[in-house]
């Protein structure tokens, strides 16, 4: 079935082609005519008749960057909407052909679905680190040529002042694209049904344990509230501020704010905790940390 439909694919994304690359060009004077309809009148149809003579420049475009493992249909796809955009801001006044300003947006459209998709770019994706990405293999087959082989420091340095960038990055930007992503989904052998996703042993915790460990908690929490709860307002608002905070207070922090000494804050605590041992000794599951000796 996945077969028959690649065959369908790929039979549609020909005929798109054929279909595109059969439209006529047009003259400046129509085109800018065109764009001036849609621009104040804002006519469909000769928005739809200016981006259909334009398609073939999304098709071509998209062969250039085919090789970056992004479905050429996807391309297309995402062409198609910079060319949109082109045709929706151009202004017909400037001294320039709609095809060479279209041809921007196309390519900024591409270049930015390969860099959202492609894995190993999806992080660190400055002006430098896309200008390299997109430069690198074609720099580097002149430089090096096509071998697989390890670049040299000297090609480094080399294809590193000719891109204006650090070797270091060149190094590294080589590394990540020489990686290849492999889809889980894959067969581990020509014979078996066994993919690879079948193989990733999964460290989480089942969802029998993380349910246990949550009512657990939820249960704890609750207990210790209730203990809390019974505790004299001056001891229970110490235990809160040496126990429950993320950045522990002194005693005698405490003992200025409450007017005593660091010796009677100690004693109060002390006291309040064995009161808590007391409360929980029915629910021994809920003393822990909280309540442990200082």
């Amino acid at each position: 079935m996945r077969h028959f439909d690649d065959a369908v694919t790929a039979r549609a994304n020909q005929n798109f082609v054929r279909l595109a690359m059969s439209r006529p060009m047009l003259s400046r004077e129509y085109e800018v005519e065109l764009v001036q309809r849609w621009r104040d009148e804002r006519d469909e149809k000769a928005l739809h008749e200016l981006v259909e003579a334009h398609i073939r420049q999304v098709v071509s475009f998209a062969g250039k960057y085919r090789n970056y493992g992004i479905p050429v249909s996807d391309l297309i796809q995402e062409g198609n909407t910079g060319l949109m955009l082109a045709a929706d801001r151009f202004d017909p006044e400037r001294e320039v052909r709609f095809s060479t300003y279209a041809g921007w947006w196309i390519r900024s459209a591409m270049q930015d679905y390969v860099l959202r998709n492609w894995s190993i770019v999806r992080t660190g994706t400055t002006a430098a680190h896309r200008k390299l990405f997109f430069n690198l293999r074609r720099v580097r087959a002149r430089i090096a040529g096509y071998a697989d082989d390890a670049l040299t420091e000297d090609q480094l340095g080399e294809i590193a002042e000719e891109l204006d960038l650090a070797p270091r990055d060149v190094a590294h930007m080589e590394q990540r694209i020489s990686g290849i992503d492999q889809s889980l989904n894959a067969p581990v052998s020509e014979d078996g049904e066994l993919e690879r996703q079948d193989l990733i042993v999964d460290d989480r915790e089942d969802p029998e344990s993380s349910v246990i460990g949550l009512c657990d908690a939820q249960s704890r929490s609750r207990w210790i509230g209730e203990a809390l709860d019974q505790l004299p307002e001056r001891e229970r608002w110490i235990i809160r501020q040496r126990r429950l905070k993320d950045e522990t207070p002194t005693l005698e922090e405490l003992g200025l704010r409450l007017g005593i000494s660091k010796e009677r804050v100690r004693q109060l605590e002390a006291r309040a905790l064995n009161k808590l041992r007391n409360s929980l000794e029915a629910c021994p599951a809920a003393i822990g940390d909280l309540i442990a000796a200082a």
